[in-house]
Parts: C-alpha cells; sequence; structure tokens
C-alpha cells in the first residue's frame, strides 16, 4: 500500500496558495460593510457552486461512509435527509431575497423584536462554530487516513483553517463566492474520484451486490428498519426543512445573487448537485466495505471515520502519480468552500446584531474590522470544538438539532400575523428544553420503563443508558415549539400592525436589479406596491397565491428528487 509521493506533496502547496491568492484578489472589490457581509452582484452560473460548495464538504463524505459500515446502503440517509427538502428551497429563495436583509437576525428582529433577533444571532454564532468545527473535524480524519498518519489531523486543521481566515477576512462573502466556483469544482471532482478505481476492484455494481449481500443483504436496502426506516426519513427531512431557513448561512446563499432567480436557481440546482454527489459517496463506501470484506478484513476492526481516506490511499497512489495530492486538494477545498462562507456569515451576525447595536455610528470602517476580528473568534471556537467533539458522526448529530430549535418561529411568523415575540421565545425555549431533557440518560431510563414506550420505539432499552429515539426526539421538541409559539402568542401583546404590514410588504414586493437598499429589511427609494393574490387570509393567515414560476419550478424539483431516488434504486439493483 502505497502513501504520499514527492509529486502529491507538490500538488497541495499549489492549491493552497492558489485559492488563497485568489481569494485575497476579491479584496479589492470590498469597499464597505455592505461590499463585505452581503455583496449582491453575482449571476446564477456563481450562485450555483456558491450554494454547492457551502453546503457541501468530505465531512459528509465521512459520515456517509461511517455509517455504511453499519447500515449499508441506508446510510445515504444520513446526507440525503434533506432531499424531500430541496424543491421548497425554489420557494423559500426569493422570500429571503425580497426580505433584503444583512443577516437572518434582521429578519427576526423586523418580524418579532430585537430580543428575538439577539436571541437568533447568540444561537447562529454558536451553531456557525459547531459547524466549523464539524467540517474540520471531518477534514482533519480524512487527511489523517488518506496520508496513513504522515499529516497529522490536528496539523490539517490548523493549516486549513489560517488560509480560510486569511482569504475570508480580507475579502468577506464576495472571497467566499469566488473562491466556491473553483472549490466547487473541485469538490464534485472529490466526490467521483474514487468510485471508478474501487468499484474495478471489487466487480463493478454487480460484484459489490454480491460481495455484500453474501456478508449481509440487508445492507443493500435502502431503508433499514431498527434505524433508517420511514418514520426516520420523515421526522428528519421535517426538522431539515423547519431548520433549513434557521441556518443563518442561507441568507447568503439566497441573497448574493443579483435577482430573485438567481437566487431560485443556485440554492436549488446546487442542492439538486450535491445530492448527485452523495450518490457517489454512497456507493463508493459500500464498494469501500465489499472491497474490505475481500480482502478477508473484519468490519468492526475499521474506524468508520477513516473508511474514505484509507481507501483513498490505497488505490490512488498506484493509478496515476499525484492524484492522491489532487484528491488532497480537492477535499481541503470542499472543506474551505463550506468554512468560508459559514464564518463570514457568523461574524455579520456578531457584528451587525449584537455590536452595532451596542456601538451605534460609528464609522463604516470600524465595522468591517469588528466583522474580521469576530470571524476569527468563530474559527476559534470552532476549531476548540474539532478537538473536543469525539466523531463526525457525533458532531453532525449535534449541529443538525441546534437550528431547527429557532426555525419554528420563523415559519410560523411568516404565514400568521399572531405569532408574536413573546410565542417566539417561548418556542424556542420549550424546543430546547424538551430536547435537552431527551437527552438526558435519566429521562431516558424512566421513560424506558413504559412497555408501551418500548414498543413503539419511543425508547431504546439498553443495560447501559437507555436512549430517546432520535425520530421521536424530533416529533417532541418540534410539537412542544409549535404549540408553545401559538398559546403563548393568543395570551400575549400582539404585535404592532406597522411592523407585520412592513414585514409582508418585503416578502411580496419582488427585487428589481440593481436596486439601492439603503438600510436592511427596507424597501427601495421608488419600489411599486405589491399587488399579490392572496389563497388566504382568514385567522391572520397570511398565505398568497403561488405564481406560475413558483409552481412550475417547485415541480420540476420534485421531478429532480424522483428521478434521483429511481435513478439511485436502478443502479445499485
Amino acid at each position: 500500500m502505497e502513501g504520499m509521493q514527492s509529486i502529491d506533496w507538490a500538488m497541495l502547496p499549489i492549491y493552497l496558495i492558489g485559492v488563497t491568492a485568489l481569494g485575497m484578489w476579491t479584496a479589492r472589490k470590498v469597499k464597505s460593510s455592505g461590499d463585505f457581509f452581503m455583496p449582491r452582484r453575482f449571476g446564477k452560473a456563481m450562485m450555483i457552486t456558491f450554494a454547492f460548495g457551502t453546503g457541501t464538504s468530505s465531512d459528509q463524505a465521512v459520515s456517509v461512509a461511517s455509517r455504511t459500515i453499519t447500515n449499508g446502503l441506508s446510510a445515504i440517509w444520513w446526507q440525503w435527509l434533506w432531499l424531500p427538502a430541496t424543491p421548497f428551497y425554489w420557494l423559500l429563495a426569493p422570500i429571503f431575497r425580497r426580505l433584503r436583509a444583512t443577516t437572518t437576525a434582521d429578519v427576526y428582529e423586523l418580524r418579532f423584536d430585537r430580543s428575538v433577533g439577539v436571541l437568533f444571532a447568540i444561537v447562529g454564532v454558536i451553531g456557525l462554530s459547531v459547524k466549523i468545527g464539524l467540517l474540520l473535524k471531518g477534514a482533519g480524519a480524512m487527511v489523517d487516513s488518506c496520508t496513513g498518519g504522515v499529516i497529522d489531523a490536528n496539523w490539517a486543521i490548523a493549516v486549513t483553517t489560517v488560509l480560510f481566515l486569511v482569504y475570508g477576512m480580507a475579502g468577506g462573502l464576495g472571497a467566499a463566492v469566488v473562491t466556491d466556483f473553483v472549490q466547487g469544482l473541485m469538490t464534485i471532482l472529490f466526490s467521483f474520484l474514487l468510485l471508478p478505481f474501487v468499484l474495478q476492484a471489487t466487480g463493478g455494481i454487480a460484484g459489490m451486490r454480491e460481495t455484500v449481500a453474501a456478508h449481509d443483504p440487508a445492507m443493500l436496502s435502502l431503508v433499514a428498519p431498527q434505524t433508517i426506516g420511514l418514520f426516520f426519513i420523515t421526522m428528519y427531512s421535517i426538522q431539515a426543512l423547519v431548520g433549513i431557513v434557521a441556518q443563518p448561512f442561507i441568507m447568503g446563499v439566497c441573497g448574493a445573487g443579483r435577482n430573485e432567480m438567481d437566487g431560485r436557481v443556485g440554492f436549488m440546482v446546487g442542492n439538486i448537485v450535491k445530492r448527485v454527489c452523495t450518490m457517489a459517496w454512497s456507493l463508493t463506501s459500500l464498494a469501500a466495505v465489499a472491497w474490505l470484506l475481500n480482502r478477508g478484513v473484519e468490519l468492526s476492526t475499521v474506524k468508520p471515520d477513516h473508511l474514505y481516506g484509507e481507501v483513498a490511499r490505497a488505490f490512488l497512489p498506484s493509478v496515476f502519480p499525484g492524484l492522491l495530492g489532487v484528491f488532497l486538494a480537492c477535499l481541503l477545498a470542499s472543506i474551505m468552500s463550506s468554512c468560508d462562507a459559514i464564518m463570514i456569515s457568523a461574524s455579520a451576525l456578531f457584528t451587525q446584531n449584537l455590536y452595532r447595536p451596542l456601538a451605534p455610528d460609528r464609522p463604516d470602517r470600524h465595522y468591517m474590522n469588528v466583522g474580521r476580528i469576530s470571524a476569527a473568534g468563530v474559527v476559534a471556537i470552532g476549531v476548540a470544538f474539532a478537538y473536543w467533539v469525539p466523531s463526525v458522526v457525533e458532531a453532525l448529530d449535534i449541529w443538525f438539532k441546534v437550528a431547527p430549535l429557532v426555525g419554528i418561529p420563523f415559519w410560523i411568523g411568516l404565514f400568521w400575523r399572531g405569532a408574536t415575540p413573546a410565542g417566539a421565545w417561548a418556542s424556542a425555549i420549550g424546543a430546547i428544553v424538551t430536547w435537552r431533557l431527551a437527552t438526558l440518560p435519566s429521562v431516558a431510563t424512566w421513560m424506558a420503563g413504559s412497555p408501551t414506550l418500548v414498543e413503539w420505539g419511543v425508547v431504546k432499552p439498553s443495560e447501559a443508558d437507555a436512549a430517546v429515539n432520535d425520530a421521536w426526539l424530533i416529533l417532541a421538541y418540534l410539537v412542544v415549539g409549535v404549540v408553545s409559539c401559538v398559546l403563548v402568542s393568543l395570551v400575549t401583546e400582539p404585535t404592532p400592525d406597522e411592523k407585520l404590514n412592513r414585514f409582508y410588504t418585503l416578502t411580496r414586493t419582488p427585487v428589481r436589479e440593481d436596486e439601492v437598499v439603503e438600510a436592511p429589511c427596507t424597501l427601495p427609494v421608488g419600489a411599486p406596491p405589491p399587488n399579490r393574490r392572496m389563497l388566504v387570509t382568514s385567522w391572520g393567515l397570511e398565505i398568497p397565491a403561488p405564481s406560475t414560476t413558483a409552481v412550475v419550478g417547485f415541480l420540476a424539483g420534485w421531478v429532480m428528487v424522483a428521478a434521483l431516488v429511481a435513478g439511485f434504486m436502478l443502479m445499485v439493483g
């Protein structure tokens, strides 16, 4: 088994220096804090690679590979959980763009009040720090396994962090968008590079199927009744849709385009490309399992987080000199393309929604510098989390549950005028407390004493520590969050009509290309009044009639989703 060669080592500095220089080059266009936090100048191609690059990274391949060892093909749902939510991105993107906000916390402050905006900003900064840690944890595991420990995971995390920090602090979100164009293409290459070689070594898809079926036929199923069944997929998909609006970087993914269609195409198509790459990760991982079985390796002896990287180290050096170096460069590109945008989103939340209200009327350059300093602070927290969390899968599970906790008020406030600031707080607190209680071993052990809860699969008994089933946990805190928001909103002071009308007017006023927005969440001068036909307005509901563009794009999204699932099932037999 060959390791890193001289030409592999040469590939890494070429990429790292090149992408850093590209990011620094974009800094020349940063003239204001608006340019730094939310440039609105990119077309469809750049927005597709930005959405893809921001949402796609090698840690996701690591999480799929880790679960494939035990769950087989059904492990794809650890990343395909967002698949049913993808068509909704076509509908969400223009709403985010029309809000004309710098951060999502601006939206929460507009719809509710400043306290809710601060709540979102704090949770958002914490969540993004966790996300950066998750990304870096995955990168470290992959680099360590790819090089057989020659490059230490800690050093890999440190070098990667310094580089995206340098160009991100200089060029802001614009640097992230531009570098993501290159890094997104490299991520696609990373996703497919290993697949043909591992499949060839296992006799193609047919040979892979035969080997895996002989070991455990259940590994060839897209669902695993005891772990990843229909209820699991349904609840995680709902959680993904609820939480996507509360991922702070989504504001940039939808808002950095020139117009609404740029955001729509970028958000949905970029994520469809990601789902295709997920298929490649799943097939590569299952082929790697078959390859190990053919060599007589006990799967229980394989470190899950290292599966993908170890297979790359085993195959690529013998295929072509330097290919392992290219793989590593693509791996780092996938991490940096996500971390840069996430870092800027977090620094925007801190600067615009936490710092600026406490220190108003400072020069614009002052806020840019605060943004750069806070970006470094967010990354430092993320690095600390990466060193603390035991595994990529555990990190993913923690991050995945953070955003929905504050995403519930967004959805209720978007469609119901009756949602109040107190209701938003009650929703977030109720969901957080429910989540926390259900994760306590003592609570799970107490629930395991109920035969009914055990029979329904709500709680999994154990000789050591019982645990609440994740799908039921999601259902519990989503229900508590929704009910808390509605009940408290009904008995607390309503939000002033003037504030509500401003919010709903923004969501219904189309964006004109080259319009000038003087302040976040305000209409540009001379904007025509909205003329949107409403579908439902009873009981305080605000549900507009969908446009033809919305309906056609939404249905097209579902066609693509169905084609992906059907194509994957046909491919794997």
